[in-house]
């Protein structure tokens, strides 16, 4: 049975249908890609499996659980973590503490979370860990808005990881990145295949075919072709769009 699985999902806003009978599965420890064309509604689809959008119609399964319709914060208490397209961190705060809220140990203190926070080691520790985890080992007292754009993005994962997440959605995250920066991001993400379920919404299809094991290809608001990197670079469709030469 797949970790996660949506079935006949459709989503409308006022007389625009974004999504129609959208199926899609996802394995566990698999690490698979969503690509298609600007409009297509990949992250209208992102936000439906995500919980940020209810469907209009069909049903999201995660660990055999139903969850449509339940709030992102409910989703996220159950073992999913997402990134966003628009970074979404605290400036002014280091990254060690943008980590640091983000961590059930703090979570679970609820609005005291700042209080002796610094006195707390094992929290420190936690935060620490998942800073080297994404290549930050040496920023921990810098300030977000000092860090690069590229360390942003990799403290943007280092965030969603610090809430343990047994699936992670991410969305666009080379948007923005040089050639190097999104080198030391593919890295990044090589190093978190298998430990943990990934989805990838990406426009970089060269990025997205190196990682993903399976990759679904949504347009009009449909799931148009699925396979493997290999399989979609021999798709007919595929080969005759932008999407094909992209992924050369």
């Amino acid at each position: 049975m797949p970790l996660f699985e949506a079935k006949g999902l459709s989503k409308r806003f006022g007389a625009q249908v974004v999504l129609q009978d959208i199926t899609l599965s996802f394995d566990e420890g698999q690490l698979a890609g969503i690509m298609g064309p600007n409009g297509a509604g990949k992250t209208t689809c992102f936000n439906v499996l995500t919980g940020r959008f209810a469907p209009d119609r069909g049903r999201v399964t995660f660990n055999g659980e139903d969850i449509t319709g339940l709030q992102p914060r409910e989703i996220a208490r159950m073992g999913i973590s997402r990134s966003f397209q628009i970074m979404n961190l605290f400036n002014d705060y280091t990254a060690l503490d943008n980590v640091l809220v983000a961590t059930p140990h703090v979570r679970r203190q609820g609005f005291n979370c700042w209080r002796d926070l610094g006195a707390d080691s094992a929290a420190q520790d936690i935060a620490a860990a998942v800073i080297a985890r994404v290549g930050l080992k040496g920023k921990e007292h810098v300030p977000a808005k000092s860090l690069s754009y590229g360390e942003r993005r990799a403290l943007e994962i280092g965030v969603a990881l610090a809430a343990e997440p047994r699936m992670l959605f991410l969305d666009e995250p080379t948007a923005g990145l040089g050639a190097e920066g999104t080198a030391r991001l593919a890295d990044l993400v090589q190093s978190l295949k298998r430990q943990l379920t990934i989805v990838i919404i990406e426009h970089d299809m060269q990025f997205l075919f190196r990682l993903a094991d399976k990759v679904s290809v949504i347009h009009w608001g449909q799931v148009i072709a699925q396979g493997t990197p290999a399989q979609l670079q021999q798709n007919e469709w595929v080969r005759r769009s932008n999407l094909g030469a992209l992924a050369a």
